[in-house]
């Protein structure tokens, strides 16, 4: 399978598209000003071009702003099985792109300013590429993520009311990893937690049914639940994880490996939480490009 040329300006935010970067920030913001807040869209779009900076809206935000996204709604918090799956939804996320810390935090801080005092920064976190796309357990991460024209069927809406389609829906976790728990493990162990081979990455035919390959099989599911995943490693000194992030054209696929994942299916929970939890959860719509820009307009006001 070959990787699709992207087009100069396609209709959907190209970072979406590209391989993760050698760094990056995560900004969440929390609305404070409704009012306020048709100026301070204004003010980002300049800065935000779909590619270095890449945007979505929460559920909360589109609705107070009068509008509305058929398939948007909030992360649902899962409970009910041996773990725990939090819900920390805010109003509006930004991936930023880059491979210069100074640079991101200059940009962060352009957006900030731009969005204020509609909207209030509540959570920034620096990523970073380990490796040739590792988790900071050394496993390669998103190893059978689709490319090419099954990526875009996958990632981006093609169906619906026009100022959907080449929109994404956005599912972004904060996981927290206890490294020195997962280093003390034998490295078969660590492998039939992960259901690969650290060392070529090829899938365990004995992997018990708790591995992560096995509880997250995109093409086991009915129907079967492709998703487009952009995680990266993230640590801030005392602490460090994987910020999973993933696009689909709705939540359903990743919502389905979501509750696998959680035993809430089966009863059958995934080996990962042995030694990683998720702390935050967000859902957010990324939407399309229209005239090399954003299209910022909240849909259905």
């Amino acid at each position: 399978m070959t990787a699709e040329k992207i087009p100069d300006t396609p209709p959907y935010q190209a970072g979406i598209m590209k391989a993760v970067p050698a760094l990056a920030r995560h900004l969440f913001f929390a609305l404070d000003s409704i009012t306020e807040l048709p100026d301070a869209l204004s003010r980002i779009a300049p800065l935000a071009d779909g590619d270095a900076t890449v945007i979505g809206l929460g559920d909360s935000l589109v609705r107070t702003a009068g509008g509305h996204i058929d398939g948007l709604r909030p992360f649902p918090a899962l409970g009910g099985s041996a773990v725990d799956i939090p819900s920390t939804q805010h109003g509006l996320w930004c991936w930023l792109r880059g491979d210069d810390r100074g640079e991101l935090l200059h940009r962060s801080r352009r957006i900030e300013a731009a969005l204020a005092p509609a909207l209030r920064l509540v959570q920034a976190t620096e990523a970073f590429r380990y490796g040739k796309g590792l988790d900071l357990t050394g496993y390669e991460d998103g190893t059978e993520n689709p490319e090419g024209d099954e990526a875009l069927a996958v990632a981006f809406a093609s169906t619906g009311a026009d100022a959907l389609q080449g929109g994404s829906f956005a599912a972004v976790q904060h996981w927290l990893h206890d490294l020195d728990h997962f280093e003390r493990l034998p490295g078969n162990e660590q492998d039939h937690i992960m259901g690969r081979r650290k060392s070529d990455n090829q899938e365990l035919e004995d992997a018990p049914e708790s591995s992560h390959v096995k509880r997250t099989a995109q093409e086991s599911f009915d129907p079967e639940a492709f998703v487009l995943r952009r995680s990266m490693p993230w640590t801030d000194g005392a602490q460090s994880g994987l910020v999973f992030l993933a696009f689909g054209h709705s939540f359903d696929a990743f919502e389905a490996q979501l509750r696998r994942m959680a035993g809430l299916d089966d009863g059958i929970v995934d080996a990962l939480f042995r030694f990683s939890r998720p702390v935050t959860g967000g859902y957010y719509w990324c939407p399309p490009m229209r005239d090399g820009r954003i299209d910022l307009r909240i849909p259905g006001r």
